[in-house]
């Protein structure tokens, strides 16, 4: 099998991801649907309203972040994402079962949005570190990538198919129709076969447990750096619904069939870049560095294209280095961190990058109605490169990264550091500088050697 989907040679990771694309597709239903029912059927268009709604389903993950990474760390981590995909099921067939009977109001919309906030933020830590015990970990980095390519592949079925089926029988069924898949992920995870899990070493239930991650943190200055990167473009560059929406209307005119086609063309480039990252072995910080540049540069880019067809076109490289940066960064918090930790931390991981849309998405659209969306997509652009700075400067650092030139021999460029710090996890940046220098050897394996194709 290709090294891009080498994952998928893993029976029990095969079944999960049938379950989790088909999860995915009806996740991408609910949300359209829902903002739709919002939008028209529950407001007179009133987009506050459809905020309000994204602000209850976003808040609780943003709170109870750091008590479900100690969940995930603590129990069974299938037996819990049966428990919440099966929680999650049913709150999607209470709120069809209301849309359906034609009784739904707005203040239901809202207390099933935050039920679902609620338990979404005790699954993803879950969902996320359950992939360690699918696969080995050398392929951990590409299962990641290929979940990734999952979920960003089911964003170009999931709003059309829930649009059609709400234009014919009405939103009320797109939920009961999430309701199935959910049950599709729980049956595929009673397929899996539980002998073949690489079980992973569960925490105590001494006190301190909670704050042993922040301290294992603390003392990871690479991860810390990583995490600022995601924090800077989660919160001013990824608000691609601003982006989209107002550059489609305000600046080309056009209505709500081009503005739909805007983020299936997005997620071209999504998935794309996901599966770029899954033919990768390993996730590295430079290949942080480098798509978040080319973020930068993508959405500088999408700032200044004159008609709306150039636009469309650019969005596929904003799509294909936004998911090249999140799913490398990902997969390296991941990795890199240790197993009984890894809850915890990707609960931190995933709380930074979630908290920050209160933040710049109010901003971001500040900027684009005072400005123009042009100059809003200039602030993704900013964030985009001071993230790759960031990162850069971190390397140059604490990395010791360095450039050599060699006009006269091959390679005659040389970019040196002395590792990413993967094998390396003491818990002070003296101690880690420390223990690079007594492991050159070992480290050097990290070194990436570039040949120029100058002719010799």
């Amino acid at each position: 099998m290709s090294a891009m989907f080498r994952s998928l040679s893993v029976v029990n990771y095969r079944i999960w991801f049938a379950g989790a694309l088909v999860s995915n597709i009806g996740t991408w239903m609910q949300r359209t649907a829902q903002d739709w029912i919002v939008l028209t059927q529950l407001t007179d268009y009133n987009a506050t309203a459809v905020g309000i709604t994204m602000a209850l389903q976003l808040g609780p993950m943003l709170l109870l972040m750091p008590w479900s990474g100690l969940i995930a760390d603590r129990f069974n981590r299938r037996k819990l994402l049966i428990l919440t995909q099966t929680l999650m099921g049913l709150l999607a067939l209470g709120l069809g079962i209301l849309s359906v009977t034609g009784v739904v109001e707005l203040w239901h919309v809202y207390l099933f949005a935050f039920g679902l906030g609620v338990v979404a933020a005790i699954d993803a830590p879950a969902r996320q570190t359950f992939v360690s015990e699918l696969v080995a970990e050398e392929n951990l980095s590409n299962a990641v990538a290929l979940n990734s390519a999952s979920f960003h592949g089911a964003r170009l079925i999931g709003p059309a198919a829930a649009g059609l089926l709400t234009v014919a029988a009405g939103a009320g069924w797109v939920f009961m129709i999430n309701t199935v898949t959910f049950a599709a992920t729980v049956f595929a995870m009673t397929l899996l076969r539980t002998h073949q899990l690489r079980r992973q070493p569960k925490i105590s239930r001494e006190r301190g447990q909670l704050m042993a991650g922040f301290r294992y943190v603390r003392g990871r200055s690479d991860i810390i750096v990583v995490m600022i990167a995601v924090f800077l473009i989660g919160t001013f560059g990824l608000n691609f619904a601003i982006f989209t929406s107002t550059m489609a209307t305000i600046e080309f005119g056009r209505g709500a069939a081009e503005f739909g086609l805007l983020s299936s063309i997005m997620a071209i480039g999504a998935v794309a870049g996901s599966l770029l990252a899954a033919r990768r072995s390993r996730a590295r910080l430079r290949l942080i560095v480098l798509g978040a540049a080319l973020f930068g540069i993508a959405c500088a880019l999408s700032a200044i294209m004159p008609t709306y067809a150039s636009f469309a076109v650019s969005l596929v490289l904003i799509g294909l280095s936004s998911l090249t940066l999140m799913t490398t960064a990902n997969a390296y918090v991941q990795t890199t961190t240790r197993p009984e930790m890894r809850g915890r931390v990707m609960a931190l991981y995933m709380a930074i990058f979630v908290g920050g849309t209160p933040l710049g998405a109010p901003l971001v659209g500040w900027v684009a109605d005072a400005c123009g969306p042009r100059w809003a997509l200039g602030v993704a652009a900013i964030s985009g490169l001071l993230a790759a700075a960031v990162v850069l400067f971190w390397m140059v650092r604490y990395r010791r990264l360095r450039v050599q030139l060699h006009p006269f021999t091959a390679p005659r460029v040389r970019v040196l550091h002395s590792g990413d710090g993967r094998d390396l996890q003491p818990s002070r940046d003296r101690d880690r500088e420390t223990a690079a220098e007594l492991n050159r050897e070992t480290a050097t394996r990290e070194i990436a050697i570039v040949e120029a194709t100058v002719p010799r």
